[in-house]
């Protein structure tokens, strides 16, 4: 469960004039956040900047662009309606996999790659292939014969080769001779070859499944079989129909799927299959080859995540060794910050181990020479290694956790302490650095500042912008610029005395000597932040509009504040994270100008999730709340996420009941709206019907309502809308016109002390 993060925005008092922002307008118009580039990439020598671009009256519709950073120039490349004039027909292994990713609900053209010689550009549509030859007399897209739906495609390293997974199997084209031939053959059935696992591509932040070798010599792959995972049958219930679905789903404490990884030759040949090891009970999380072309590593973790081996292989001998090891008592997250040097002597990696995330210098001995940065901050990632000058880039919250800003460290490890602070403006810096690291695309956001994408030189200095993307009446936020509310930031103390940060919006006209009611919207799951500095909170903005006080807080267990942070949901779910948000209520509740009667929460997923346990555990300091696709038993959802956290339910079974809503029902008195979609693959539907069964046996009443064929995200027309009126008018009926809460009703012998 990769943070579902909803679709909303920010906000400053609101003139008479101002026009106001509706429901209708944020989810079924145009992008309000202006042209901003999305899916940044530079080609390999840097002459020409490509991004993806929303449509002007389709903020789902994307079509391939480019910059020209030497004459300042901007073009679409491709549009996506001609490739595609009568809508995509995607197959359900596609259609999977864009679940995973979050991009179910956007169409066009969603991913895009260069070759390396920046000539072309590979691209699919609808499961179809396309080649974009810029360097022709006349440039256009060229179809690509796959012979049926390629998936996950990329252009080799040199360029000769095309791959793609079709039908469970791995294939190539040789773009010299045109031919398309499988490298795989035994995939069908439970097998699947060169593809990314279920929870590898939901929780492992893994969707690929194949690896090519830096000089084309060969593909390093995952062959994965479910034969042991268990199917589970749910029901789809669509407008016109009802499918029975067979999903191998591995719930919490069940069998996962047997992992190989090979190695075979573009070229074609049986794969060779590198050994990982005596314990089968394993996830493959990470591969990586090294520059050389002659070594891959990959990295490996028994099933209960407390341990993670990189190791080393010689891809002619497959003789491999261990390059080091990590250990947790609780558990390890991953990163993506390997990085083997071009000097064939070092990596770097990254690792929690200082409780905080950073970054090490190794040898190719497993030694460790420095850490490269240090200290009580971490960063969120590498974004480039300029080797020749001694540097590498990292994004970070150093200097204050809810922004996101672009620091400079030195390899030598001399600044470890004190990195360089990069990026300028108070905000979300995302940045995508030259192959070279000789510039890099800054997209940068804050809370009144639309999305813009710059160019920079690596020090920081402003070169050109691609898209200022100013609130002019250009913008199709400029109507509503006037009602614009800006948010405040600030801290609360978590029971165990951690700092909490929080997001607060004061309703519009916002006069301090009335009481208002409160939206309190949160997420509250692990790897997520919702208190960010960013554009795009819309719905909070409408909430706010409508006479809300808007208040969002991190609770522990969250992201980018360390591991401390992170490790007090350890064991248990639900019970650090609902005293945190009970210590932002409480703080609520202090100010004279809240209504404390008058309190109501929403989330979704995971917030979904904390909807539920928040109601139960303490109805007596909330007047309802609306939980959207929640987990209702942890039991029901996937191995790799669940376990991470609580273990298998047979070695925590304690911890499995106290982390259920189940436990807490008897408390559960305040209004309940429960909201989901009748198709969801992620959280099952069956957490909703097992919640309401439970609650119409003790006779608690409450509010439901079931989205034909959606999925987890709710994507189909008119969904959004539809349920985010639904939010909207639960505050306004059940929040806004609250009396008092009930009082609890006494604890039973069936409740669980925490």
């Amino acid at each position: 469960m990769r943070a579902f993060l909803l679709a909303t925005l920010m906000t400053v008092a609101m003139p008479t004039m101002a026009e106001k922002l509706t429901i209708e307008r944020i989810f079924d118009g145009g992008s309000l956040a202006g042209p901003a580039p999305r899916g940044l990439k530079i080609s390999p020598d840097g002459s020409r900047i490509t991004f993806l671009r929303a449509r002007p009256d389709d903020q789902f519709q994307l079509d391939l662009w480019e910059y020209r950073p030497k004459d300042g120039s901007t073009r679409m490349l491709v549009d996506s309606r001609k490739l595609e004039p009568q809508g995509e027909q995607l197959s359900d292994a596609e259609k999977a996999r864009r679940e995973r990713a979050r991009t179910a609900g956007l169409r066009g053209i969603l991913s895009y790659q260069w070759s390396p010689d920046g000539r072309q550009l590979l691209f699919p549509i609808g499961g179809k292939l396309y080649l974009y030859d810029l360097g022709a007399a006349k440039p256009s897209p060229r179809l690509l014969d796959t012979g049926g739906d390629a998936i996950d495609p990329k252009i080799s390293p040199k360029g000769r080769y095309v791959s793609y997974v079709r039908d469970q199997n791995l294939w190539v084209i040789d773009l010299e001779s045109g031919d398309a031939r499988p490298l795989t053959r035994d995939g069908g059935g439970t097998v699947h070859n060169g593809e990314a696992e279920f929870v590898a591509q939901e929780e492992m932040d893994r969707s690929a499944g194949y690896w090519w070798a830096p000089d084309d010599s060969a593909i390093a792959f995952e062959r994965y079989d479910e034969a042991k995972v268990p199917v589970v049958k749910r029901t789809e219930v669509y407008a016109d129909r009802t499918d029975v679905v067979e999903q191998r789903y591995p719930a919490a404490g069940d069998p996962n799927v047997a992992v190989k990884l090979g190695l075979v030759s573009p070229t074609g040949g049986q794969p060779r299959w590198v050994d990982l090891g005596k314990d089968a009970d394993i996830y493959l999380v990470r591969v990586n080859w090294l520059p050389d072309g002659k070594h891959l590593s990959y990295q490996r973790m028994p099933r209960s995540q407390q341990k993670l081996d990189l190791r080393l292989v010689d891809a002619k001998t497959l003789a491999q060794r261990t390059l080091l090891t990590e250990t947790s008592d609780t558990w390890i997250n991953l990163n993506d910050d390997l990085r083997f040097l071009k000097d064939g002597k070092s990596f770097l990696w990254g690792s929690e181990r200082s409780g905080f995330h950073h970054l090490y210098l190794y040898g190719l001995d497993g030694k460790l020479k420095h850490p490269v940065s240090q200290g009580d901050w971490q960063i969120d990632g590498v974004l480039a290694v300029d080797e020749a000058a001694g540097k590498v880039y990292v994004g970070s919250n150093r200097d204050f956790v809810p922004d996101r800003q672009i620091y400079a460290l030195k390899l030598d490890g001399s600044n470890a302490a004190a990195p360089v602070s990069v990026s300028q403006g108070a905000g979300t810096h995302m940045a995508e650095f030259a192959p070279n690291a000789a510039f890099y695309l800054d997209t940068y956001s804050s809370a009144d500042t639309p999305p813009q994408v710059s160019v920079h030189k690596p020090d920081g200095a402003f070169v050109s912008w691609i898209e200022q993307n100013k609130l002019d009446e250009k913008h199709p936020f400029w109507p509503y610029r006037a009602s614009l509310i800006k948010p405040e930031f600030g801290t609360v103390k978590a029971p165990d005395g951690q700092t909490l940060y929080y997001r607060l919006y004061k309703p519009a006209g916002f006069d301090p000597a009335k009481k208002y009611p409160v939206f309190d919207t949160y997420y509250g799951g692990p790897h997520a932040q919702l208190v960010t500095n960013a554009w795009g909170d819309y719905f909070n903005q409408y909430m706010a509009s409508q006479g809300y006080v808007v208040f969002t807080l991190d609770n522990r267990g969250m992201a980018r504040c360390g591991r401390k942070f992170e490790d007090a949901i350890y064991q248990q779910l639900g019970a650090a994270e609902v005293e945190d948000q009970l210590a932002g209520i409480q703080w609520l509740k202090a100010q004279p100008w809240v209504d404390g009667r008058r309190i109501g929460v929403f989330g979704w997923s995971y917030g979904g999730y904390m909807t539920t346990m928040m109601l139960a555990k303490a109805s007596n300091e909330l007047a309802g709340g609306v939980a959207v696709a929640p987990v209702t038993d942890w039991r029901l959802y996937d191995t790799f996420y669940t376990e991470r956290y609580l273990g298998r339910p047979q070695d925590n079974d304690a911890g499995y009941m106290r982390s259920s809503p189940f436990a807490w029902l008897d408390g559960l008195t305040s209004k309940l709206y429960l909201v989901h979609g009748m198709a969801d693959d992620n959280v099952l539907f069956v957490n909703s019907t097992k919640l309401m069964a439970e609650l119409q046996k003790r006779g608690t009443q409450f509010q439901f309502m079931a989205y034909p064929g959606a999925k987890h995200g709710l994507n189909l027309p008119g969904q959004r809308s539809h349920v985010y009126h639904l939010i909207a008018n639960f505050f306004d009926r059940e929040i806004k016109g609250a009396s008092a809460p009930a009082a609890p009703r006494p604890a039973t012998a069936a409740s669980v002390a925490p």
